[in-house]
C-alpha cells in the first residue's frame, strides 16, 4: 500500500467501525462501479477495508480461508473466487443480491 493511500485507508476502517451499517452502502457503491476503471480494484479495496474494520484474522476464520490467504486475495492484484468472495460477505454479516436494473435500450 502506497503512503499516499493510508491516511484514506485508515479514514474508511475508521467510518466502517464507528457505523458498521455504513459497510453496506460502501460495499454496494463499489459493486455498481464495477466496470468503471478502476472499479475492480475498488470492490477488493471495500472488501478489505470492511475485513480489516472487523478484523482480519477474524474474518479470515469465520469464512475457513487463511489470513495469508486473505489478504493476497484482497489486493489490489487479488483476483478472489466467488466461494472466497462470498464466504468473506458471509464472514463480515453481509450477503449479495440482485435487482433488476432499469430497462435497458
Amino acid at each position: 500500500m502506497n503512503e499516499a493511500s493510508r491516511p484514506h485507508d485508515q479514514t474508511v476502517i475508521e467510518l466502517l467501525r464507528e457505523d458498521p451499517d455504513f459497510a453496506d452502502e460502501y460495499l454496494t457503491t463499489a459493486f455498481e462501479e464495477i466496470n468503471e476503471p478502476g472499479g475492480r480494484e475498488a470492490l477488493l479495496a471495500a472488501l478489505r477495508h470492511i475485513a480489516e474494520a472487523q478484523g482480519m484474522a477474524t474474518i479470515a476464520e469465520r469464512a475457513g480461508i487463511k489470513r495469508e490467504s486473505l489478504y493476497r486475495a484482497l489486493s489490489p492484484k487479488g483476483n478472489p473466487t466467488i466461494k472466497t468472495l462470498l464466504a468473506v460477505m458471509g464472514a463480515a454479516g453481509l450477503k449479495l443480491s440482485v435487482h433488476r436494473q432499469a430497462a435497458l435500450h
